[in-house]
């Protein structure tokens, strides 16, 4: 999105805000949170929702190729986007194996679970207490990366 304005005025333009990205204390808590993605300790002591990740694309639909599935998943998080990130961080990544990525040096962002035509996400319980990030039912598998794919 641009900060442009165009306002009648023949002003020069550098593209530029006065805005600070990440200072505030809920963008510190995100990129701590991010940083350590899908660690269970991560939040503990807090109410947490559980919310079941279902494939939602059909078997033969395209989208599956550059992302495999792994059938339904139950997961302990924060918000319907927290679980995709849970999901997604228990997936093997590029940077585990010898092997090279093609956009990014982690594959995490090629996750299937972050793909909203492939999983649809769905709250099945809220506020839950005593439990931790992470998986609580389903498995997800290690080959999602053709060097590991037997």
């Amino acid at each position: 999105m641009s900060n442009v304005v165009r306002n009648g005025e023949n002003a020069v333009n550098n593209a530029t805000t006065s805005n600070t990205f990440g200072k505030s204390v809920e963008s510190q808590a995100q990129m701590d949170d991010a940083a350590q993605a899908g660690a269970s300790d991560v939040g503990a002591g807090e109410r947490l929702n559980i919310y079941r990740l279902e494939p939602l694309a059909a078997p033969d639909d395209p989208r599956w190729d550059n992302a495999p599935g792994h059938g339904t998943l139950i997961v302990a998080a924060r918000t319907s986007g927290d679980a995709r990130i849970v999901a997604a961080s228990k997936e093997l990544d590029f940077m585990e194996v010898d092997a090279a990525p093609a956009d990014d040096v982690t594959t995490v962002n090629a996750s299937a679970f972050r793909d909203d035509k492939l999983y649809t996400v769905i709250e099945i319980e809220h506020g839950r207490a005593g439990l931790r990030r992470g998986i609580v039912e389903g498995t997800v598998s290690v080959d999602t990366i053709i060097s590991v794919q037997v």
